[in-house]
């Protein structure tokens, strides 16, 4: 079989590594990985994409991923690539979070008979003897090299804290202490984690004698500069209840063009001769590799059915044309009595989330750019009330592809 490190390079997953030859030797047997998981929210999200794919990976190759949900750790606080503090959780809201995200990793890997372990590190962290700690573990750090690491050298200007100045030490340990109880080899993370990660693999020498290894990503951004899992509406979660399948899929669909070939690689399980040769379409033929992607993207992660039916709802709303009584398209509720008095189109572009600001939904309306029952709406306080009504909903459209129905309660 393939070594998984040479796929890993092929695909792009790779931005630094401990030792190329090491870990690559090291993956041509099998062997046990980790990667955190911060629970700072109920949901992971599409920025968390690209080590939940390696860990697949790493499965499909035979080897043993551990997926370490940050209980002990999300109490202290990352400060990599923060500028500020982040808030303090309480235990209730990290455990309920780490619930959510154990569920979501299991619509990629497979737990059963061992074949994934998932674990959360306040397990272990929260039983430590702070003396004992400080003793057994902090006297192998050494502060000149923790300030030079990049994740505290960048927070130093705003502040950082004695509690996250320890985040360092408890990652390192977690290293440590999976190497101890499940003979863990390669940690994996994104780039702003190298030193954190450094630090474990440098623990574990001193404690045992033993070389194990590190692994990072690259830390993505979309073409237009965007950070991966950001839009205009915000955050792009792998939870249906946050994110809904159509709304993922639409994600995906709308990326530029010249991210389709990275992404079909990172983001999908197809054959690279497949992910080459869709990324080597253009012009209008290049909606059929964003088909393609937006369609084995929400399969990974809401299963084949939800991809389905998001695929059949995007290609009626932008293949076919869409009717105000199809339900495809997202939707707003409003009362009918609310209705009935009459709304000012650009009120209701923001109300009902196409337009952020009543000024942007007035500039979009005055450009011409909004429609009604694809109708352009001519004027940016046009009325609309019952008489727009098709079967008790109507259909807005804000430019060329951002779709609403709203339905009369």
């Amino acid at each position: 079989m393939e070594n998984v490190f040479d796929i890993f390079e092929a695909r792009g997953f790779i931005e630094q590594v401990s030792d190329m030859e090491g870990v690559r030797n090291l993956l041509s047997r099998p062997t046990t990985c980790y990667i955190g998981f911060d629970p700072t929210a109920k949901s992971l999200h599409v920025g968390s994409l690209l080590p939940i794919m390696s860990l697949v990976h790493m499965q499909m190759a035979g080897h043993r991923p551990i997926a370490v949900v940050g209980g002990g750790t999300g109490m202290v606080g990352d400060p990599s690539g923060k500028t500020e503090l982040r808030p303090v959780m309480t235990l209730e809201q990290i455990n309920e979070n780490a619930e959510g995200i154990k569920n979501q990793l299991s619509r990629f890997l497979d737990f059963s008979e061992g074949k994934a372990i998932m674990v959360n590190n306040a397990d272990w962290l929260t039983r430590l003897n702070y003396i004992d700690f400080l003793r057994d573990i902090g006297r192998h750090f050494s502060v000149n090299r923790m300030l030079a690491a990049e994740s505290y050298r960048a927070r130093l200007e705003t502040g950082l804290n004695f509690i996250e100045f320890n985040y360092m030490l408890l990652q390192a340990y977690d290293f440590w202490y999976l190497f101890k109880n499940y003979d863990c080899r390669l940690q994996m993370g994104g780039n702003d984690q190298w030193g954190n990660i450094l630090a474990g693999a440098d623990l574990t020498r001193r404690l045992e004698g033993e070389i194990i290894h590190a692994l990072t990503f690259p830390l993505l951004t979309t073409s237009s500069g965007i950070k991966m899992g950001k839009t205009h509406k915000g955050t792009v979660w792998l939870d249906a209840d946050l994110t809904s399948p159509y709304d993922y899929y639409q994600y995906w669909i709308n990326q530029n063009d010249s991210d389709i070939p990275l992404f079909l690689s990172l983001f999908t399980l197809l054959p690279l001769e497949e992910v080459w040769k869709l990324g080597e379409l253009k012009d209008s033929d290049i909606r059929k590799a964003k088909e393609v992607l937006a369609f084995e993207a929400t399969r990974l992660c809401h299963g084949e059915k939800e991809a389905e039916a998001a695929q059949r709802a995007s290609r009626q709303l932008f293949g076919q044309g869409i009717s105000a009584s199809s339900g495809s398209a997202p939707q707003y509720e409003i009362e009918l009595s609310e209705l009935a008095q009459g709304i000012p189109a650009y009120v209701l572009f923001e109300k009902c989330g196409l337009c952020k600001t009543r000024g942007e939904a007035r500039r979009l309306l005055s450009q011409g750019g909004g429609y009604i029952n694809d109708q352009r709406i001519d004027e940016f306080d046009q009325i609309i009330d019952l008489k727009n009504l098709i079967d008790n909903a109507l259909l807005l459209r804000a430019g060329k592809k951002k779709y609403m129905r709203i339905i009369s309660a």
